[in-house]
């Protein structure tokens, strides 16, 4: 007789979620609001944990998780999960990334009314007993500006809210085709046209490096006069204290924030500030989403553990027993090189190229271009995984080409990525060496053997005597360690590209100090898993 697998759900769900897994072949148990300790003690009987953000799965968890195969968040979140040690354990972290996407663009939308007619303060002060009907002038939403940045699955959403709402929409998102704007009835438009033109700005975007800080104190200088800021996405988006400084002055008319750059914030210096209005991150709080999430991340669970099927993994590609030892190695080197074209395109990009040649294009195609579309998305997203990146390309209005090319080459495979920029072409190329080391052999045209891993940094100058000597002075001085040095160059005396790698992150005043070197055209901070 076959055992079923056995569930905990340790944080409050909608029952529904316990009698799908119960339907779909499971036994479960409900026990919520245990101690950490408590979990650790019981955690060893499931196959599965559910939970939303009140769980904590440490390192400690994982270690008495003897027989855990799944875990899944409800939610999009998983700060909560540690994702490496649940990937070292053999340990599956599906999450649902787009059941709360109505709410929060709901959120966002009533953030923005919300400040337009300033009805928390007329609230507070009409439930005091005043009638303060001469303190406060609103402004209409109807025929003013909305600055979108991030045109994704949440930012989608608002602007048809908006447009709905007689609004006109200018969206900012590299990855935007001119296309998907048009389909979307939106203006495409660069950061700094946004904020000079936008009466509100909403975010939809997540925290990564490229967006972090996006909202600075230069980039809030740059708005209009009287605008009103709403972010509903995650905190460290917006510079909190230049906020403040703005709202003071009376340059930014309007601020609500759902989320914080601590959480829980309990004493920012934006509380009190006039013209400021907060939530204590709502953004997923209806019971709609609630239920959707809880019931996604039963059946997904349920048809991991029961059928093997995969969906919404954040660590586990789509492959079955056969393939995966084959396609291991070409689906990292197929990220990485999605992750370089991704963190050196800042263009719009309509269309991107898989081309596979020698061994490589007699395998399965569909994992390397969902690995591929990983890295490539990841730099603007954090939610992406080989799952859902196909289905977040085609949202964005990403033309996906594959390409193969069975007669080998140069090299027995070959993996090249390519995609259509403003500029022209771009691509980068690599292969295995062994049959299990990717390696990158060239990039946008220039011939170049490196290994692509931790933090590395990516220069093209003039090719001239001196540079090589001036750039390890420069990193020397600023206690930077070299770990590999790889040099290429279209012609003497031309182009060059140097990709090292360095033993740490390199500061943004590293990377402006080089930029200021002799023959230096381009240089970029890049960072691989």
């Amino acid at each position: 007789m076959t055992t079923k697998p056995k569930v905990l759900i340790s944080d409050k769900m909608d029952p529904n979620a316990a009698r799908i897994f119960e339907i779909r072949g499971c036994d479960v148990d409900v026990i919520t609001g245990e101690t950490p300790e408590q979990l650790i003690a019981r955690i060893g009987d499931y196959d599965g944990l559910a939970i939303r953000s009140s769980t904590k799965v440490t390192q400690e968890v994982l270690d008495a998780a003897t027989n855990l195969k799944v875990i899944g968040r409800a939610g999009i979140g998983v700060d909560n999960v540690d994702i490496p040690a649940a990937s070292s354990k053999g340990v599956v972290v599906m999450n649902t990334p787009f059941g709360n996407s109505i709410t929060t663009a709901e959120h966002a939308i009533a953030m923005m009314f919300a400040l337009a007619r300033q009805i928390p303060e007329a609230n507070a002060r009409t439930q005091a007993g005043e009638w303060p009907k001469n303190a406060f002038m609103g402004v209409e939403v109807t025929g003013k500006t909305l600055g979108l940045i991030g045109a994704g699955n949440i930012g989608s959403i608002v602007a048809s809210r908006a447009l709905g709402l007689k609004m006109k929409v200018v969206a900012f998102d590299p990855f935007l085709t001119p296309e998907r704007a048009v389909e979307m009835g939106v203006e495409k438009a660069d950061l700094d046209t946004l904020l000079e033109k936008a009466d509100f700005i909403t975010l939809h975007t997540p925290l990564t490096d490229q967006t972090r800080n996006i909202l600075s104190r230069e980039n809030l200088g740059k708005t209009k006069k009287g605008v009103r800021i709403v972010n509903c996405a995650r905190g460290g988006l917006v510079d909190e204290a230049a906020l403040k400084d703005l709202l003071d002055s009376g340059h930014i008319a309007g601020a609500a924030l759902d989320v914080f750059q601590t959480e829980p914030a309990k004493d920012s210096p934006l509380f009190g500030t006039p013209g400021f209005i907060c939530t204590p991150h709502l953004g997923a709080s209806t019971n709609e989403a609630q239920v959707n999430v809880a019931l996604q991340v039963a059946e997904q669970m349920a048809d991991y553990l029961v059928n093997g099927g995969v969906t919404n993994a954040l660590n586990m590609p789509s492959l079955s027993a056969e393939e995966a030892p084959k396609l291991r190695p070409y689906m990292k080197l197929a990220e990485q090189l999605g992750s370089m074209v991704g963190q050196l395109t800042r263009d719009s990009v309509p269309r991107i190229s898989i081309h596979t040649e020698g061994a490589a294009a007699e395998l399965n195609m569909k994992p390397m271009v969902a690995a591929v579309l990983s890295g490539f998305l990841r730099v603007q997203s954090d939610s992406v995984n080989m799952v859902n990146a196909p289905y977040l390309a085609k949202e964005r209005g990403l033309e996906v080409r594959e390409v193969k090319t069975e007669r080998e080459g140069d090299y027995h495979t070959l993996i090249r990525v390519s995609v259509k920029t403003e500029a022209g072409e771009r691509s980068v190329a690599g292969t295995l060496f062994n049959n299990s080391e990717p390696r990158l052999i060239e990039m946008f045209g220039v011939k170049v053997e490196a290994e692509l891993c931790g933090h590395m940094m990516y220069i093209v100058n003039e090719d001239a005597p001196g540079f090589i000597g001036r750039i390890g002075t420069l990193l020397g001085e600023n206690a930077i360690n070299i770990g590999t040095f790889n040099l290429g160059r279209r012609e003497a005396g031309g182009e060059a590209v140097l990709l090292l790698s360095v033993d740490g992150e390199v500061p943004e005043s590293v990377l402006k100090q080089a930029c200021e070197l002799p023959g230096v055209k381009t240089v970029k901070a890049l960072g691989f898993a």
